[in-house]
């Protein structure tokens, strides 16, 4: 119930939702060192309590005197007698066995006749004589006390052993982290036939690619490759896949890095290996150095923005330094990415580093379509999915917020023991993206569903009415990841630029349910409070950043980032005007605010019947989809925005 409209150029579908706070998970712990010194003491204790218990159990022969030995052979007791050294074992018929120590350097029969026993009375023993080996004889004298200290020996190894590995882990702090990718590798190996749109992006590489495959017609000519190429664009549009295409597509080694890596707690270590890194690369030449997220060390320098931590910029200066050292004939080219290049320093910009700038934007409709053929392989689809509605409904997708939509599509298929992927998994699996699972266990009482039904219709009306608003696709007011309920507005088509009617439009539709609940129920709840967030930003970025105000005209008062100081920027931007042109902003804000309050308020006042037709169906079926929606509006006098061929 509670509303987020996203207003953003590059983002155009926009939809109302309720968030809550996410949990924090815990992190994963360690096994210490104090635990390994813990179970290895145990170890030893279980070691030592099964000896003593075997000690403790093993049956030792009871003793007997020499003359009670001869006693009993003369009475015919004996069965056998065994000689080992100086011991003798007898065994007697009910099974005993008795040990005495006979006389040294004598025979048994001799010493049994000196006591008496008749050569027949032996004759009816069995005496066998056994000679100790040397190994068993030495093993058993020695063992019990060389064992424990055998054991010592090996616990004062493993941990030796422990600590030898972290102190040579220590010694490669300075060795490059990065991860290499040989030509060689099938398995991992990209072309730029497995990356779909970005057809600039890849007019502007195919030059590296051919740079690389065959240097000799530049060198000829005079002509020097650029030795850094910046890939910028949004997160997820595929800046890493593209790198990795152009390695493959010349059939170079690929070594990827994050700019994080370089950065480590010891000073010296990320110059040093990054030192290491252009080592190796121009070691394998041919070669590509790819660092993802460049703006980790790569940021502007002395500006006291972000901590000013001297080992980045130790690291960046290195990245500096080896770039300059590049020969135009040493074939290796580094390439970096990045969604913030605004934060760069001037250095890494200039010409000789990375002064060729690729700007990979999110996709329009057609890449879409594309990007999701890429996806469909190895996938079993059924007859009814038709990819140009999937792309239409997903415009501000990514590349890899295409890739999520298709693997959950297939995990919903899977769920419901289907074998083929359909079109409403699609069509599913978008909102999943968008918005997170379903939760059913999450039930509205009953006046709290007529509030959410009513604040979402409301949305939808006013969208529907307004011309410069986009056109209803559906709405629903079932919960959905942290969403209550919500309106999902697309665009009849892909645009880069929006208009001030845009604007003024879009701030009605998100205070439609604001107006809604304040006109139907008399009150309002929480549930507007995001949209009044939205919608007052995006009245204050209309004044301030893109000269929308007709009274303060066409300045500028704030940048990118709304007047929020920017890692790198230097000096923090907002309070670059008086306190009366800020009186003035406050004024112009509030002055959009209430002018799209009240069109809202006449739009709903106007088509009261068409909203408790939108509001009771909602309440009835909980989810409209966008055929029945317009059915509903055209039985109460407004017309559907006209719909896109496909």
């Amino acid at each position: 119930m509670n509303d987020d409209q996203e207003y953003n150029n590059k983002n155009p579908f926009k939809m109302t939702n309720n968030t809550s706070d996410p949990k924090k998970a815990k992190p994963p712990t360690r096994w210490s060192f104090i635990n390994m010194v813990s179970l290895t003491l145990v170890i030893l204790m279980l070691v030592m309590a099964g000896y003593s218990y075997y000690i403790n159990t093993t049956v030792e022969p009871v003793k007997i005197s020499l003359s009670q030995l001869a006693q009993d052979v003369t009475a015919g007791k004996i069965v056998s007698i065994s000689q080992n050294t100086d011991e003798l074992d007898a065994t007697y018929k009910n099974g005993d066995i008795k040990s005495t120590n006979k006389e040294p350097d004598a025979a048994v029969t001799d010493t049994l006749v000196h006591y008496g026993v008749t050569a027949s009375q032996l004759s009816q023993v069995q005496i066998t004589v056994q000679g100790p080996s040397g190994f068993i004889f030495w093993l058993e004298q020695v063992l019990p006390f060389v064992a424990p200290i055998l054991f010592l020996i090996l616990i004062v190894w493993f941990l030796t052993r422990q600590m030898r590995g972290a102190g040579i882990q220590a010694l490669t702090f300075g060795q490059s982290k990065a991860r290499v990718t040989l030509p060689d590798d099938v398995r991992q190996k990209v072309t730029f036939k497995d990356v779909a749109g970005a057809k600039e992006a890849k007019q502007e590489l195919m030059e590296i690619v051919d740079f690389l495959k065959n240097p000799k017609k530049f060198l000829e000519i005079g002509a020097a490759i650029p030795k850094g190429i910046l890939l910028m664009g949004p997160a997820g549009t595929g800046k890493t896949l593209l790198a990795r295409a152009v390695a493959g597509e010349a059939g170079v080694a690929f070594f990827s890095v994050s700019g994080s890596e370089f950065v480590e707690m010891f000073v010296g270590v990320g110059a040093s290996r990054v030192r290491d890194l252009f080592k190796m690369a121009k070691q394998t030449a041919p070669a590509i150095i790819f660092v993802d997220e460049i703006d980790a060390v790569g940021r502007s320098r002395g500006t006291g923005v972000g901590g000013g931590n001297d080992e980045r910029e130790q690291t960046l200066n290195q990245i500096l330094v080896e770039m300059d050292g590049f020969e135009p004939n040493e074939k290796v080219v580094v390439m970096a990415a990045t969604n913030r290049p605004d934060v760069l320093d001037p250095a890494l910009l200039r010409p000789g580093r990375f002064d060729r700038r690729v700007t990979i934007d999110l996709p329009d409709r057609a890449d879409r379509q594309e990007i999701l053929k890429i996806h469909t392989k190895k996938k079993p689809f059924a007859e009814d999915v038709r990819l140009a509605v999937i792309a239409e409904r997903t415009p501000g997708f990514s590349g890899a917020d295409l890739y999520s939509l298709m693997n959950e599509a297939a995990i919903l298929a899977a769920r419901e023991d289907r074998n083929k992927i359909a079109q409403y998994d699609l069509i599913r699996s978008i909102e999943k993206v968008m918005l997170g699972p379903e939760r059913k266990s999450h039930i509205l009482s009953v006046k709290e569903k007529e509030i959410t039904s009513y604040h979402e219709a409301g949305h939808a009306l006013i969208s529907s009415v307004l011309p410069h608003a986009d056109p209803v696709h559906k709405i629903s007011i079932i919960s959905r990841g942290r969403a209550a309920g919500y309106t999902l507005h697309l665009p009849l088509e892909d645009r880069r630029l929006q208009s001030k009617k845009q604007f003024l439009d879009d701030i009605a539709v998100s205070l439609g349910g604001y107006v809604v609940e304040k006109m139907i129920f008399g009150d309002v709840t929480t549930g507007p409070s995001n949209d009044l967030q939205v919608s007052t930003a995006l009245a204050r970025d209309m004044v301030t950043r893109y000269g929308m105000s007709d009274k303060l005209g066409a300045m500028a008062f704030e940048g990118n980032e709304g007047g929020r100081a920017m890692f790198g920027s230097g000096l923090e931007e907002h309070g670059e005007y008086s306190d009366k042109v800020g009186s003035d902003i406050d004024a112009e804000v509030s002055r959009i605010m209430s002018e799209g309050f009240a069109q809202a308020e006449n739009v709903v006042t106007t088509h009261r019947a068409a909203l408790d037709a939108i509001a009771k169906r909602l309440i009835e079926v909980e989810t409209i989809e966008r055929d029945e929606y317009e059915k509903i509006i055209i039985a109460h006098g407004i017309q559907p925005k006209r719909k896109l061929e496909i």
